[in-house]
């Protein structure tokens, strides 16, 4: 007679069907003391945007998303969120791959730097581009000498400021996602005679595509809702630079209808991002 230990059949357990895996509170129950704040916890979150709806003016919604200055301050932040994404695709997949692929002093620094923007203040990124951008900048008074070209200000501001504080989250998710990646495949493809950049263009950029789409979701969603570094670095000029988020602003005191039919159409944006991204990002199974 054969004996079966324990531990092999709950390892057994554990092998069989995934959604046996699930962990489930001990007790059968979850404790009041933990009840109570995590509900707190969820009203918290939930209300203010509950109260967002209640409040819109849902009747006259249409008249308030057609305004001349609404329609302008929408046109130029989706122009100026996509740009703002296509700059981060452009330069920082390949910051990216360097962080994930290459081995170099002081890669974990460098690593520190790219993601800085994420826990700084976005108005303290617009004064750090004023110093760095602005006409008398570090490197401004070089753009404007020897080419003519002055970013604050303008519209190509704009994609700037946003650009510096949406591509830290691109370049994290392709970092990740290359990390992830098998890095054989790039180095069988090189041992066939193909170049670094063309193992990369034809291999390695196929397999994180979906990393990439998600990096660049997150950072056009995020170039959409700047404000700080936008308002600090290119100012609130409408028809130039005044981004759905500085309507916003300006709309509320002035009239705040406009500026909850404003914040509904960021709303709706955001709650679509995460319903596009939910099973990569949010996947709980």
């Amino acid at each position: 007679m054969t004996r079966t230990d324990p531990t092999d059949a709950g390892t057994e357990t554990l092998r069989g069907d995934p959604r046996r895996r699930r962990v489930r509170a001990p007790g059968g129950g979850v404790p009041l003391p933990l009840l109570v704040p995590a509900l707190l916890g969820l009203a918290f979150l939930t209300v203010p945007l509950v109260a967002l709806l209640v409040r819109a003016p849902w009747r006259g919604m249409p008249e308030q998303l057609t305004g001349a200055a609404v329609w302008q301050a929408l046109q130029l932040s989706l122009i100026c969120a996509t740009a703002a994404t296509a700059v981060s695709l452009v330069i920082g997949v390949p910051l990216a791959w360097l962080l994930a692929r290459v081995e170099f002093p002081g890669r974990g620094l460098v690593r520190a730097l790219v993601t800085l923007p994420l826990v700084l203040p976005p108005v303290v990124g617009g004064v750090a581009l004023l110093m760095a951008l602005g006409r008398n900048g570090v490197v401004g008074k070089w753009l404007d000498a020897w080419f003519g070209i002055t970013l604050p200000f303008t519209t190509a501001g704009v994609v700037v400021a946003e650009a510096f504080v949406a591509m830290p989250f691109l370049v994290i998710s392709v970092e990740g996602t290359l990390r992830a990646a098998d890095p054989r495949y790039e180095e069988a493809a090189t041992t066939l005679g193909a170049s670094r950049f063309t193992a990369f263009r034809r291999v390695t950029l196929p397999l994180i595509a979906p990393g990439v789409a998600a990096g660049a979701v997150l950072a056009w969603a995020r170039a959409l809702g700047e404000f700080g570094a936008t308002i600090t670095f290119a100012g609130n000029f409408p028809g130039r630079t005044q981004t759905m988020p500085l309507a916003v602003y300006l709309a509320l005191q002035s009239d705040p209808e406009a500026a909850i039919a404003l914040s509904l159409v960021l709303l709706a944006v955001s709650v679509a991002v995460l319903a596009g991204l939910r099973d990569r990002w949010m996947a709980t199974g």
